[in-house]
């Protein structure tokens, strides 16, 4: 175990993925959402494949018990990545990432429902604290009054794109069941990137799918999203090698203190007083639920030690 080694690529696995927000808030000012999912997924495919190759991992890429739990797990993801940048596109970096916050929140009831996994009420009642939270943060913007109704439609984006990815992790938990890391990296870059590349065609037909070509700008901003985006996923696959999820998951959301500073540097965009607010309270709920699984598996791990110790 190296913990601080650990932190260290989480870190920076976080700052890429804010980073990686940005660029796409960029990109998708000029080209559709679907081109951006396949820039995305598309670039960061070579990134994966030669990570895959140098740890002598790449035969296991390919192999894979659960086919159509790779398709599923796929939809789900591709879903959450597409609502995931309209939201973008529409809400200031801050707003759109204190709202992605309820993604974890809704992954500890998934797990409940679908899995079986235990819902005990101190993890009900952060949930719970979580979601009140996230509600102050987009509930506002469904206010005619005080804002315009594209914010309305980035806000209900946001929530879709975190109960989606909140269904995809609820499926990885199930595929890790008989599946590799690498199969299920491979598979979803490889899956998201021909659904992002089915929306070309659609595109001839409608104008909001029809694919452009981008100016310098945008184009560098999505092809630098897709190396970010899977540099920043290999990193965070690699920080949870040398530490334990409790260790690492509250770094999660120095998320915030990334996409405040992208947005004030790029864009200007102050965090909205709703913002300020309800984003400590989804803070805390999940720093609860992970202190309280940190404790629970501490128990589990000295009950388990004592039955040895007594055998």
């Amino acid at each position: 175990m190296r913990p601080l080694y650990a932190i260290s690529l989480k870190l920076i696995s976080v700052a890429l993925f804010v980073t990686m927000a940005a660029l796409i808030k960029i990109g998708t000012q000029e080209v559709p959402i679907g081109q951006a999912v396949f820039a995305r997924s598309f670039f960061a495919v070579p990134i994966i494949i030669g990570f895959l190759w140098h740890q002598g991992h790449l035969h296991d890429g390919f192999k894979t018990k659960q086919p159509l739990g790779h398709l599923w797990r796929g939809v789900l993801g591709t879903s959450a990545m597409a609502t995931g940048f309209g939201s973008l596109a529409l809400l200031p970096l801050p707003e759109a990432s204190a709202i992605g916050y309820a993604a974890p929140l809704l992954t500890v009831i998934f797990a409940a429902v679908f899995l079986g996994e235990r819902l005990r009420a101190f993890r009900l009642g952060a949930v719970g604290l979580g979601l009140a939270g996230v509600l102050v943060v987009s509930v506002p913007n469904f206010t005619i009054s005080s804002v315009s109704a594209s914010l309305g439609v980035g806000a209900a984006l946001g929530l879709v794109s975190a109960t989606l990815r909140a269904g995809a992790v609820v499926t990885v938990r199930a595929l890790v069941r008989s599946e590799t890391t690498s199969t299920i990296v491979f598979y979803f870059s490889i899956i998201s990137s021909l659904i992002g590349i089915l929306t070309f065609p659609v595109g001839l037909f409608y104008d909001e799918f029809a694919w452009v070509i981008p100016t310098p700008t945008a184009g560098l901003a999505l092809l630098l999203a897709g190396l970010f985006g899977g540099v920043g996923q290999l990193m965070v696959t690699t920080s949870y090698r040398f530490a334990e999820i409790g260790v690492l998951a509250p770094f999660d959301y120095t998320s915030m203190i990334f996409a405040v500073g992208l947005g004030l540097w790029i864009w200007g965009d102050w965090p909205s007083i709703y913002t300020i607010i309800g984003t400590p309270i989804v803070v805390t709920a999940g720093l609860l639920i992970i202190y309280r699984e940190r404790q629970l598996g501490l128990a589990r791990s000295k009950a388990k030690q004592t039955a040895v110790d007594y055998k």
